[in-house]
């Protein structure tokens, strides 16, 4: 299965999502994080990984740019997962990874500036889905304040309701610290040692993901 990170903008926590659902993936299957953003946030996270923490799970990476559709089609019967991270922008690797991918995911926060971008995306979707029709797409919150985030997510939600093709899952990624911490050491947050309120809050948040995507699937 191709899972596709794509967004229009930078800021969305995009590597962020990427990482952490590669590594609880990894738990129980054989993931590729394909890193196509040529800032290689994804991939200095694969090495301190593989660097630091040898006997966590396993997520084998490659850096892919430019057209990576063929490279994914010849990729995927060689994992059970392949997660993209493409730049936060519209681009080239995004675009032909939408014509192979099984699931996009589309991150975006919660502001109006953020949400101005979804109508653009619709219509790459759109465009997208004349090559390849079966793929599921989802909207996700994310870098939601832990503050404001009742009225921000609402009025998020409501915005969403405007385009059902995009239908948003069912959690909330939230702007936490542990998410940053975990992101410099190599690891997830379903794997950290922090016992904090904060940390069992971002665990759950993963958990919600993976349960929404791969669950139902």
């Amino acid at each position: 299965m191709i899972i596709l990170i794509a967004s229009q903008k930078g800021g969305a926590g995009k590597t962020t999502i990427a990482t952490n659902l590669a590594a609880k993936l990894a738990i129980d299957s054989d993931v590729l994080l394909l890193d196509a953003d040529r800032q290689p946030s994804a991939t200095e996270w694969c090495i301190e990984r593989k660097e630091n923490h040898p006997k966590r799970p396993r997520v084998n990476c490659v850096q892919r740019y430019d057209d990576i559709d063929d490279t994914l089609d010849d990729l995927k019967d060689r994992y059970e997962y392949i997660v993209v991270d493409t730049p936060g922008k519209d681009s080239i690797e995004m675009r032909s990874a939408m014509l192979v991918a099984d699931i996009i995911i589309i991150p975006v926060r919660p502001s109006q500036t953020d949400l101005n971008t979804i109508p653009v995306v619709s219509r790459i979707i759109n465009q997208s889905k004349k090559i390849n029709p079966n793929v599921k797409v989802f909207g996700l919150l994310t870098m939601a304040s832990t503050n404001s985030q009742v009225k921000e997510i609402k009025e998020a939600t409501e915005f969403f309701l405007d385009f059902p093709s995009i239908p948003l899952l069912d959690v909330v990624i939230s702007d936490r610290k542990i998410y940053r911490d975990n992101m410099s050491e190599g690891l997830s947050v379903v794997e950290t040692g922090n016992l904090s309120d904060s940390a069992a809050k971002a665990k759950e948040e993963i958990n919600l993901l993976y349960k929404g995507i791969v669950g139902g699937h």
